[in-house]
């Protein structure tokens, strides 16, 4: 006679597994999915990606027109793509950390531990990727090499500087490049910041719930590090609230090499 499975044992067995296989996902299946729809497919390397778009975003700027050229807008919009597929993978594995956590907890607090932190980091993992799919070119930006000084790359970046240490009461009229720039800039603080304020939010009630149940030592553990944790995101979200109400000053610190 043969005995049947554990029930609970192998529904935690098959989130385990789905756990890595969605881990397996995220690093590897976003550059395949983003390259699905573009008309010259993707990058076969970071490094290719860096190299088309500091080129496309010369062209950009000498071009001198707020909407970006075809060049820039095929990257922009791969680079949305990418996003979405990581924050797609990265909704899933919060979502089967947290069950993990729940059904772990039952059995041993340290699993249970364990599984929340995983699960706290694949909400850090969430955020940066709905940052990343709501303001792309920004999140873009960071590829640029903005220490360089000489060629196209060095004169663009020099010519940005000038207009973003005085925006908007510059002398000269700001070229609409600029203005898309800051605008974009400070969405995407925005949004950071708004994703912020809700996990903060989450992980405070969270920190609450464990604290009411605090004559349980784990569950004490627990209310200290969500609260460390939610402390922490406030200064975050914080930060990125300044930035979103004035980004020209920030954005002009990471053109001269602050970011």
């Amino acid at each position: 006679m043969t005995t049947a499975p554990n029930t609970p044992v192998r529904t935690s067995a098959l989130l385990g597994a789905a756990a890595v296989a969605l881990i397996a996902a995220f690093v590897l299946a976003p550059s395949p999915l983003a390259a699905i729809g573009g008309p010259h497919g993707g990058f076969s390397s970071e490094q290719a990606l860096r190299d088309a778009f500091s080129k496309a975003f010369i062209d950009y700027w000498k071009s001198g027109d707020r909407a970006f050229p075809a060049g820039m807008q095929d990257i922009v919009d791969y680079w949305f793509r990418f996003h979405v597929a990581k924050a797609a993978i990265a909704a899933a594995l919060l979502a089967v950390f947290i069950a993990l956590a729940i059904r772990l907890w039952r059995i041993t607090a340290g699993l249970g531990v364990l599984m929340a932190i995983l699960a706290l980091f694949s909400a850090a993992m969430l955020a940066a990727n709905i940052q990343g799919a709501a303001a792309p070119f920004s999140s873009l930006l960071s590829m640029l090499p903005t220490g360089t000084s000489h060629g196209d790359l060095g004169t663009t970046i020099t010519q940005i500087d000038q207009h973003l240490a005085h925006y908007p009461h510059q002398t000269t009229a700001a070229t609409p490049a600029v203005k898309v720039m800051v605008d974009d800039f400070g969405l995407y603080h925005a949004v950071l910041a708004v994703v912020g304020a809700i996990t903060a939010l989450v992980l405070i009630t969270l920190s609450v719930m464990a604290w009411r149940r605090r004559a349980n030592r784990s569950m004490l553990w627990c209310a200290i590090l969500t609260a460390l944790t939610a402390l922490a995101v406030l200064v975050v979200t914080a930060a990125n609230v300044g930035t979103a109400a004035d980004p020209a000053p920030a954005l002009l610190g990471f053109f001269q090499g602050g970011w």
